[in-house]
């Protein structure tokens, strides 16, 4: 139980990095929002978290073709 509690904590820590990473300060903030709404059950908090991510990941101007 310990070694599965300590590889899922390493993945989460290291998803966040990459996000940090490749996205910014904001995108991690997003990723924290998804969480903390999902953590509290509450839509409006992770919808947020979600739309600041897919401004970050698209852009203002959308996906270019």
């Amino acid at each position: 139980m310990p070694v599965l509690l300590l590889l899922s904590t390493l993945f989460v820590l290291g998803f966040e990095k990459f996000v940090e990473w490749r996205y910014g300060a904001p995108g991690a903030i997003g990723i924290l929002l998804i969480a903390i709404g999902a953590k509290a059950k509450s839509p409006a908090c992770a919808g947020v978290g979600v739309t600041v991510v897919a401004l970050q990941v698209f852009g203002p101007y959308g996906v270019r073709g």
